[in-house]
């Protein structure tokens, strides 16, 4: 009899190049991630709703078509999992928020649409700070996501809840979201590689704004065990979407064949941008790869941090910003959710309902000072990446810590905010240059982080990098 149990266990290009020649079963791939998520969920809390008949239902389908000799997805057959800040049709979505619980969508996110095209099957939905508006993941609906690697420690945020899913082998990928690092924290925190894409990579539907994701620039983006899967993914994600903007062109080639020699980079390393402490818990095993990245070909120089003129400005920029999309997002979810969030105010987490009243308080004057700061960023970021192919940093300041905490106070006695001081993520969400999270190792069993950013639209670059360690 064929054990089955470790199939969770493989990458999703193996899963997807096994059943393509018949030698994986969806329908059994599907059976073994549910047994795992019904037997480990409670330990991380990662999922918060698994539609199995409708899983199992489309692995059938799967299968049969398999069987039949049609033309397969790149993704046929394999589950993926869905921050729950993406909508599926027919499936709850509740944003982490409970004037939402009851939520269910009538149509899926762009990203979830090319995922069901490609022939992945959603397996169910993961926990998310409410509206991510934090870098941790917990709320008032379904508690906190817990790391995989040690159940007292945060998974980070928002996408908690995907990273901690494919740390824990309960599925080979997810997606999750990022407006500040809320792919990259919780990769780096549970030891995955997480990408955040160029802006406009990966389409979004926002309605009835459909430029709210511009402050600060929000991306959909991969979240795997491998730099080639995150590849993969991205393949089926990316391209132009009549409902988005920002969507950019399809480009040349597929990112999933770029991931090869990185012999003629020029990779800058800077241990801090010059704006953030670091733990020199964190330091060692970051450098550690680097010297890796080194070996493998790449031309590495350190150098001072690129934004220590303009970081604290643009920090605060950071701030002003993201409450006014906050401030919008309540002002508009009647017409988005049918349920006015501005009138339940009190219903909300607390951190999320000071943020959009304070929103509410910014003028134009406001928001041009913010653009303003921000653009010193940009141009800072800008300017080392004419020089370098590549800007690398740790992802995070500090080793996981405490799952109840929002961060720490201080790192190596500097004090800091413990809402946004611990991550090295925001600038380039900030900027819009794709970056990656990519494992470096552990420091006191613990996962740490390597940040990989890269030229505009150059996502093919970061993620040679990435593969290249």
């Amino acid at each position: 009899m064929t054990d089955d149990s470790g199939l969770p266990d493989r990458s999703a290009t193996d899963l997807a190049a096994a059943i393509r020649a018949g030698d994986c079963s969806p329908v059994a791939l599907v059976e073994a991630c549910l047994d795992r998520i019904e037997a480990r969920n409670d330990r991380t809390n990662a999922f918060v709703t698994v539609p199995a008949e409708s899983a199992r239902e489309r692995a059938r389908a799967a299968e049969a078509a398999v069987e039949r000799g049609d033309d397969l997805g790149p993704l046929h057959g394999v589950p993926v999992a869905v921050k729950d800040l993406l909508a599926v049709a027919d499936v709850r979505t509740t944003y982490g928020s409970v004037p939402l619980a009851d939520h269910v969508p009538d149509r899926d996110d762009p990203a979830v649409a090319r995922l069901r095209a490609a022939g992945a099957i959603v397996i169910g939905k993961t926990n998310t700070s409410e509206f991510g508006h934090v870098a941790t993941t917990a709320n008032d609906l379904f508690g906190a996501t817990r790391n995989p690697h040690d159940p007292s420690r945060t998974a980070g945020g928002s996408s908690g809840g995907s990273a901690a899913a494919v740390a824990d082998g309960l599925v080979p990928a997810a997606l999750g979201t990022d407006a500040g690092g809320s792919v990259r924290i919780p990769a780096s925190a549970c030891g995955c590689v997480g990408l955040k894409p160029a802006t406009g990579r990966v389409p979004r539907h926002t309605r009835p704004d459909a430029f709210a994701d511009v402050v600060p620039f929000t991306d959909t983006g991969p979240i795997a065990r491998t730099a080639e899967d995150c590849a993969l993914l991205l393949d089926v994600l990316a391209g132009p979407h009549p409902e988005d903007p920002f969507s950019l062109p399809g480009r040349e080639g597929r990112f999933r064949d770029v991931t090869g020699g990185i012999d003629d980079l020029r990779v800058a390393y800077s241990p801090d941008l010059g704006a953030f402490p670091v733990d020199e818990r964190v330091l060692e095993p970051v450098e550690e790869t680097i010297d890796r990245l080194a070996a493998a070909g790449a031309t590495v120089e350190r150098i001072a941090g690129p934004l220590a003129d303009v970081w604290d400005d643009a920090s605060a920029a950071s701030l002003t910003l993201f409450q006014a999309k906050m401030a919008g997002l309540a002002a508009t979810s009647r017409a988005a959710f049918g349920v006015d969030l501005g009138e339940r105010l009190d219903e909300l987490s607390g951190v999320l309902a000071a943020m959009i009243e304070r929103g509410r308080e910014h003028g134009a004057v406001d928001i041009a000072e913010a653009s303003a700061a921000r653009t010193a960023a940009f141009d800072a970021v800008q300017s080392t990446l004419a020089e370098y192919d590549l800007l690398a940093c740790p992802t995070l300041g500090t080793l996981p810590f405490d799952v109840d905490s929002h961060g720490p106070d201080r790192i190596d006695g500097e004090e800091i905010d413990r809402y946004t001081g611990w991550y090295l993520t925001q600038p380039f969400n900030m900027t819009g240059h794709p970056a990656v999270s990519v494992p470096a190792g552990r420091s006191e069993g613990l996962p740490v982080g390597l940040q990989i950013a890269g030229r505009r639209h150059d996502e093919a670059t970061v993620l040679a990098a990435s593969a290249a360690l």
